[in-house]
């Protein structure tokens, strides 16, 4: 296909076989049809992307001819099937520069055989809070995922995050200012469209879908609890809840921010693991309540809870003694205690648990440096 390719070794005589001057090209570094560019891109019309892929990996720009042959030929791209194309433009999204891909894309009119969606964001200005139009900011932000080396779901989730803004563009007269509402909906739906045109697997297509869907959660720390946290975890699922903050963080470059991670984003991830980590509970122990009402044959009562709290702060002294022989033998123990001296045990296992709870909560702040 290219003049790069087209070079071969003899093991033998250790020759180097290069009819079409690879060689050479590779040397001053630039994607070269062998023979007449039409003629190899309609034998296989995929080879128009591969162009596009090599020049981004290799950073080699296209010779004027083979560039001229795309813009003239790019129609038998109708003809390539979406899973090849598909293909292609992944090995583009995981190279190190995907910007500089769908830059030359954009220009030889080949993202109308992509995602033609991309392109209505060209010129469309934003609100104050974005330096760029929505074309640029998506590159941008697309480009920021890849310098971070993210997967390819939370690149793709980058390219198209706000890929339904021009749809949902408004003029707000009082605010004097452009505005997008519910962009994160709409856009969530063009994008599961989008990646089925395509044909992406369920999984990916799920992945980017719930990113792009809730990319706009309300991050105001000093206005937000730990309770609405727990709705995005849910909504979102832990399995992607970071991949939803990495996003976040590749959208804020995108906008011309210079901090990726602030501190109310780094104060969001802290609330985020103290949603998320096991809490220090009773139900950590390897017996419960019912367990111990058989083991006692006894009815339901203040006496159950006081045992449970009583176990609970022996397990957290030693995390050894967790284990079901241990806790049965220890309860038969417990439960020859008067109700005073069980109580005021179970009450230490109350103030032990809010202490290492207050202990965790602490190490995670410090850990995103927030208070």
């Amino acid at each position: 296909d290219f003049t790069i390719n087209a070079i071969a070794y003899d093991v033998e005589s250790g020759a180097i076989i290069d009819p079409f001057f690879g060689v050479a090209d590779l040397a001053r570094g630039v994607i070269k049809t062998v023979g007449k560019a039409k003629e190899r891109f309609f034998e296989d019309g995929l080879r128009i992307l591969r162009a596009i892929r090599f020049h981004v990996e290799l950073g080699f720009p296209l010779d004027p001819e083979t560039e001229k042959s795309i813009l003239e030929n790019k129609d038998i791209l109708k003809e390539v099937s979406r899973e090849r194309i598909r293909d292609e433009f992944v090995k583009i999204m995981m190279s190190p520069n995907p910007s500089s891909g769908l830059m030359i894309l954009k220009k030889l009119g080949l993202l109308l055989y992509i995602i033609p969606e991309l392109e209505e964001g060209v010129g469309i200005e934003q609100n104050k809070a974005h330096a760029f139009d929505v074309w640029t900011h998506l590159l941008k932000t697309a480009q920021h995922s890849a310098d971070k080396k993210y997967p390819l779901h939370v690149r793709l989730a980058a390219l198209l995050h706000d890929i339904s803004k021009p749809k949902t563009r408004r003029w707000d007269e009082e605010a004097k200012q452009w505005t997008f509402y519910g962009h994160e909906v709409v856009g969530s739906r063009v994008t599961k469209k989008i990646l089925e045109n395509l044909k992406f697997s369920r999984e990916t297509i799920d992945q980017v879908v719930n990113l792009v869907r809730w990319h706009m959660f309300f991050s105001d720390t000093e206005k937000i609890s730990l309770s609405a946290v727990r709705r995005l975890v849910a909504n979102v699922g832990k399995e992607n809840v970071w991949d939803l903050i990495n996003l976040r963080g590749c959208d804020r470059i995108g906008t011309g921010r210079p901090k990726e991670n602030p501190y109310r984003l780094r104060k969001y991830q802290a609330m985020i693991e103290e949603v998320m980590r096991d809490p220090i509970s009773v139900s950590m122990l390897k017996i419960d309540g019912k367990k111990i009402m058989e083991i006692l044959d006894i009815s339901p009562g203040p006496k159950i809870g006081n045992i449970l709290n009583s176990l609970l702060e022996e397990v957290l002294e030693d995390p050894s003694l967790n284990t079901e022989e241990y806790l049965e033998k220890r309860t038969m123990g417990l439960s020859k205690m008067s109700d005073k001296e069980l109580k005021e045990f179970g009450d230490k296992g109350k103030i032990k648990k809010e202490k290492e709870e207050e202990k965790e909560i602490k190490e995670i702040r410090g850990k995103h440096h927030v208070k």
